[in-house]
């Protein structure tokens, strides 16, 4: 596990491996597909209708995963974020009152400030500042997002009024076959075999099959005439009000801060951060006019890198998948949701050994890190997560005399998260 590790962190590779990065992207692909599902039924909830919010769903992923590929060259895959679109959904236009198509605007206004962030002298000033320890704790904290993640999806865990969480039923044909999948693709991975993740949830899905299984999944269909209606659909009218900025500035804060901790949490090779965080800024700005909430550099995309993809030709393959569904959805539907259980559980146990470079024993650095690595699963928000982390690592450094240390950024970071989180309270 510790040379996966490494390799995951560093994204060591002796030459480019096209095979490779060929199946990196069919594995981020499938990891992912449940987007395709999912983001429509909760932008149907702000008002876009379904196949239309499915085709936007699809024009924003092949968008965002096209331009990372030829912009940046790196292996992220980009979608509509999980967490930001129900923001968009249940907060901005729901509680705020917003109608979808002024927080559509909303949208597009943050991805303009987010693109003016990510191409100034400010994206990387911040990227630098953010200290090492709360790094590790973003990655080891993602890791355990997914984890958490991925025993939902296998049925392992389940929601209890009392505990909150109970364990599942093995007993049952998802919890079982999940657990001979896992099996499966811990063997695959630790023999080093190519395609490990892969193999692994094409067994785990076909195994599904055979017993009968049947996952009974909604699947919407596109709608290219009500798309029409939803395409370039912003309304300018309600930049005058006060929930709009609100609505605003919330939206901005969460890509700004998300993508930063996400790309400084999985991109192997650093040295492509700041093409990626732009791309994923152009991406965000985009997804607006296309008609979806923001789409999000996917945590998910670990399942392509721990397969070994390090180039752009991951989010290449994954997006001109995503353009294929556009015929075959009822197919792509069909994809067992806890197929991607095993793989979401080993990348998970791959991330969370960073807290082995977490020093613990000061607490100065080690409690901020430790409350974004269990900040992000518990709220299930990578940026509450971080808000956790960011304001109480400028609090522990002043409490022992050393806040001349704490680089002037990571102040203005915290601030701007509690503002975040009062501003979020308020209006939930």
């Amino acid at each position: 596990m510790n040379k996966g590790l490494r390799r995951f962190q560093r994204g060591e590779s002796n030459s480019i491996d096209i095979r490779r990065e060929w199946m990196a992207g069919l594995t981020s692909f499938i990891t992912v597909a449940y987007i395709l599902i999912v983001n429509p039924m909760i932008l149907k909830d702000a008002g876009i209708p379904l196949g239309a919010g499915l085709v936007a769903t699809i024009a924003s992923s092949v968008f965002g995963c096209l331009w990372m590929a030829f912009r940046a060259n790196a292996p992220i895959i980009l979608i509509p974020g999980m967490g930001v679109n129900a923001f968009f959904s249940y907060t901005v236009v729901q509680s705020l009152g917003l109608s979808w198509q002024e927080g559509l605007t909303a949208v597009t206004l943050s991805g303009i400030l987010f693109w003016i962030i990510a191409t100034t002298t400010y994206g990387n000033k911040l990227a630098e500042a953010v200290p090492s320890s709360l790094k590790h704790g973003i990655t080891a904290g993602i890791g355990l997002f997914l984890t958490f993640i991925g025993l939902q999806k296998a049925q392992w865990i389940h929601p209890d009024p009392v505990t909150f969480i109970r364990l599942g039923n093995f007993a049952e044909p998802i919890p079982l076959i999940t657990l001979i999948g896992l099996m499966v693709t811990l063997f695959l991975y630790s023999r080093g075999i190519t395609g490990s993740f892969f193999l692994g949830l094409l067994f785990t899905a076909l195994s599904t099959y055979g017993v009968g299984a049947i996952p009974d999944t909604h699947v919407a269909t596109p709608q290219l005439k009500e798309y029409s209606q939803v395409f370039f659909s912003l309304d300018w009218g309600v930049v005058i009000t006060l929930p709009f900025w609100v609505a605003v500035f919330s939206l901005t804060m969460i890509v700004v801060f998300e993508n930063l901790g996400l790309l400084q949490g999985i991109l192997p090779q650093q040295e492509k951060f700041p093409k990626a965080y732009r791309a994923t800024a152009v991406s965000s700005f985009v997804s607006g006019l296309l008609g979806t909430s923001p789409t999000i550099a996917s945590a998910e995309s670990t399942s392509g890198i721990a397969e070994g993809g390090r180039t752009g030709m991951v989010p290449l393959v994954t997006g001109m998948l995503f353009l294929c569904t556009l015929p075959v959805m009822p197919l792509v539907g069909k994809i067992p949701d806890h197929a991607v259980a095993p793989v979401l559980i080993i990348i998970g146990a791959l991330m969370v050994q960073s807290v082995e470079h977490i020093s613990f024993s000061d607490f100065s650095e080690g409690f901020p890190a430790f409350f974004i690595l269990a900040g992000i699963p518990l709220t299930s928000s990578i940026a509450d997560g971080l808000a956790f982390g960011f304001i109480t690592y400028p609090l522990c450094k002043v409490a022992i005399g050393k806040g001349k240390q704490v680089p002037s950024p990571v102040y203005l970071i915290g601030g701007l998260f509690l503002v975040y989180l009062i501003v979020a309270s308020m209006i939930h």
